[in-house]
């Protein structure tokens, strides 16, 4: 069975996490990359007599496995491989395969690169036949295994990856698309790292575009050069060196060279950018605009990319929230450049998002096309929107894509969005400070305490008002549940406890539902109609894609639904199942929900250092389904069998239950079975054949012998689980094979894809519900006790107080 795309991820980390042992990430992320990248040459040069990479005679990933075991693995690995690979394609040098600082001595540096190589010596990761259309399992992988190396190396060492979520949003910020495409289009990054943000910039720009990197270190300029490679740019060119000391790419007259496109990630606020840069005289003209200080390199970086960009280049770059509003040299450049007008957006990031540092950043978007008639900056703050993911912030699905769509539609959204005003900008109150906060207010609404109303009573009309959203699709709700009290103040027209009760029984409240349900169920049955015709080489990201963009048009005029939380919903439905459906179907077509197989425990190795027997997990739980599991199969063909198992479970709980307190009831030294050491069914029978010999008091022997009967029958009744189990099994095993393609399409769409996105929906609906709920009774709550009401009730306990002090003779 073809191994799963988010298996074969989690397997390869796993394996390699656990191979690395005292290692640094940052140092085994080298060795592992470079094995990805060796296989998938390897195996693309068999399938494709044009592939660009040239692999030498004897250079292949079949020959290091010929090496496993050998004494000289490490050295034979560099001299036999990857220094021919190197040579034959203009590539840097590979990180050193016979290092005995990194890998151990002797037979431990053995042993450590055989493993590595038989991680990759597997038949699922055979990329010469294991791909599907639009689909790129070795790009997915790399990115997949890239984001746990950066996580784990630590302070600085992480640097060499930009999340892909930050590359995703900085590919499309600035502008590119496949009709905009041509083939003279351009795309550089002066400090590319990995690569990710200029094959991010590819993606959206389809085949037509050359790509340009520059990086500092020469094993990650490495990284990046294979990373064009195994994305399918083999014709990028990647270049090992300072950028700001001596950039590469030039003119013919000694200037720096243009491109349409720059996006960049340069290092936070480098120390040492102007070691070797000739400040005074650079003979690339970027420091007219003026010089960053000598010991913060964040504006050396920007003005390189301003004089990289053509006339009408477009460009997109990561910085730390401080270049919006530091001062002095650096409050003097943003000035200049202000006043030239190449600044056409700022999007304010969350927190914690970047390896090696949690300072937030942002992300400057420079357009030097009509710059001289730009009278404004699209700034949008999206610090809120994020997922935390372990010690670190993340970009959700539905954050990336609300920044894309109002960046790009410069939609003006209250408390997110907005369109500056150059005067604004530069009056002498904001003097071409760009911080976020001075021009949109993200500060949330306080949610007051209204003494009025804890005085006299009444819901303040002020908290009604922020509850619009729900009154603009409940009209009439709103005054069904409230009626005037006095000015600016309602009360409430049901009880507390009625609600929840009035709001889900009334109409409007009903009706919007069934809207929202016929809603989601046209959108889901326009899906069912696409996914229908899904076949083998269909192309999976063209169909998230798709689908993703047709659920948030179906949403876009809600009153109550978020788009772009249905949206989230679904991008995570594909990345957790879907894609791995899609992509079994792309492979070998619908057939491929026939598939299945027992999942096999290893037998652990004896004293004897031989391996034990492998053995067959029982149960459901021991057979697995590539694209349908056994639990499904039970939900739609043998519910009845599946219900009469849970009825037996449930009386062995029942029996279990009823046992255990038998068991507790008889720790006393005087209980019934006080004599025993331990209270099982081989003691209970001793027992009752004893007490029974003694002529014991019937109680006693009754109570004995119902011990003794619960005991047998929670045997039975296991035997019976057991059975029942074996049963569905059997029958599961035996229906797999003989599914038609109609029945694995039903079982897939209807039982599987649709009947979980409907679960979104509804968890949707319970938000909304709950929401307006919990809101109304905490307002209700929290007037529902006056000053007056309070006094009269103090009045009435002092009374009765009195009245029994009195009675106790205590008051005269």
């Amino acid at each position: 069975m073809a191994i799963k795309k988010t298996e074969l991820y989690r397997s390869l980390w796993a394996s390699c996490d656990e191979l690395r042992g005292g290692m640094d990430a940052s140092q085994y992320k080298d060795y592992v990359l470079t094995m990805l990248f060796v296989k998938y040459i390897s195996d693309k040069a068999k399938s494709d007599q044009d592939f660009a990479i040239e692999i030498p005679e004897g250079a292949f990933f079949e020959d290091m496995v010929n090496l496993i075991g050998n004494t000289e693995i490490g050295d034979k690995i560099n001299k036999q491989v990857l220094n021919p690979i190197k040579e034959a394609n203009g590539l840097n040098d590979f990180p050193d395969f016979n290092d005995e600082s990194k890998l151990g001595k002797g037979k431990d540096l053995v042993e450590t690169v055989s493993n590595l190589v038989r991680i990759f010596n597997d038949n699922s990761l055979d990329f010469s036949k294991n791909s599907a259309e639009g689909d790129d399992i070795l790009g997915d992988a790399y990115e997949y295994l890239m984001r746990p190396f950066a996580t784990e190396s630590g302070k600085s060492k992480g640097q060499f990856y930009t999340p892909a979520e930050v590359s995703r949003i900085l590919a499309k910020v600035i502008g590119i698309t496949f009709n905009n495409a041509t083939t003279q289009t351009t795309a550089y990054d002066p400090t590319c790292g990995s690569g990710s943000l200029l094959l991010k910039v590819a993606n959206e720009a389809g085949k037509a575009i050359t790509l340009y990197g520059q990086e500092k270190e020469t094993t990650t300029a490495n990284l990046a050069h294979m990373n064009m490679i195994l994305h399918g740019a083999e014709t990028a060119e990647i270049v090992a060196d300072n950028t700001l000391t001596r950039p590469a790419y030039k003119e013919a007259d000694g200037s720096l060279k243009r491109f349409d496109y720059v996006v960049a990630n340069p290092p936070f606020s480098l120390k040492s950018w102007s070691n070797g840069v000739n400040i005074e005289s650079d003979e690339y003209d970027r420091f007219t605009l003026g010089v960053p200080p000598e010991k913060n390199g964040d504006y050396a970086f920007l003005l390189h990319i301003l004089q990289s960009m053509k006339a009408n280049g477009k460009a997109a770059v990561v910085l730390p929230h401080g270049v919006l509003f530091r001062g002095n040299a650096e409050g003097e450049i943003r000035k200049n450049i202000l006043k030239k007008g190449y600044i056409k957006g700022i999007i304010g990031l969350p927190a914690n998002l970047f390896y090696g540092t949690g300072i937030p950043a942002c992300i400057i978007v420079l357009d030097k096309e009509n710059a001289e008639h730009r009278k404004g900056i699209f700034m949008m703050d999206a610090s809120k929107g994020f997922l935390k993911d372990g010690n670190k912030n993340r970009l959700r699905e539905q954050d990336l894509r609300k920044i894309t769509d109002v960046f790009t539609q410069m939609q003006e959204v209250p408390k997110y969005s907005r369109m500056v005003p150059m005067s604004e900008i530069a009056d002498a109150k904001n003097d071409y400070n760009l911080n976020i906060p001075r021009y949109i207010d993200m500060q949330e609404s306080e949610d007051i305490q209204d003494l009025l109303a804890h005085l006299q009573g009444g819901i303040p009309v002020r908290d009604l008002e922020a509850m619009q959203t729900y009154w603009n699709a409940y009209p009439k709700l709103k005054h069904d549940l409230f009626s005037p009290l006095r000015e600016g103040y309602v009360k409430l027209n049901v009880a507390v406890a009625d609600i929840k009760s009035t709001i889900y029984n009334h109409p409007e409240f009903k009706a919007f539902n069934a809207t929202l349900d016929q809603t989601y169920h046209d959108w889901l049955d326009g899906q069912m109609k696409i996914w229908e015709t899904l076949a083998e080489h269909s192309n999976g990201k063209d169909m998230i894609a798709q689908m993703s963009e047709s659920l948030l048009k179906a949403f876009e005029n809600n009153t109550l639904v978020n788009g772009y939380d249905l949206y989230q919903y679904a991008m995570t439905y594909w990345q957790e199942t879907m894609q791995d459906d899609v992509y079994s179907v792309s492979l070998d077509g619908w057939k491929a929900g026939n598939e299945w197989e027992r999942t096999i425990i290893k037998g652990k190795k004896g004293k004897d250092g031989k391996p034990g027997k492998d053995k067959e997990v029982a149960g459901l739980a021991g057979v697995e389904g590539r694209m349908i599991s056994p639990e499904l199969m039970v939900e739609v063909y043998f519910k009845e069998l599946n219900d009469k198992l849970n009825d037996l479970e449930n009386q062995y709980n029942l029996t279990q239950e009823a046992l255990k307190e038998i068991e507790d009831e008889n720790q006393d030294d005087d209980s019934i079975f006080a004599e025993l050491d331990k209270i099982n069914l081989k003691n209970a029978k001793v027992l009752y054949k004893d007490r029974k010999a003694v002529k014991a008091p019937k109680e006693e022997l009754s109570y004995i012998k119902s011990y003794i009967d619960s005991q047998e029958a929670l045997a039975g009744i296991g035997k019976l689980i057991k059975i029942a189990k074996d049963n569905i099994e059997a029958k599961i095993v035996e229906k797999y094979p003989k599914l038609t393609e109609a029945d694995i399409k039903d079982l897939v769409l209807n039982h599987k894809w649709k009947a979980h996105l409907l679960t979104t929906l509804h968890q949707e609906q319970d938000k909304i519900s709950q929401g307006l709920t919990q809101r109304i009774n905490a307002l209700a709550e929290r007037y529902a006790t006056t000053l007056a009401s309070s006094q009269t009730e103090l009045a009435a306990a002092e009374t009765k107080v009195m009245a029994h002090l009195e009675k106790m003779g205590l008051v005269w």
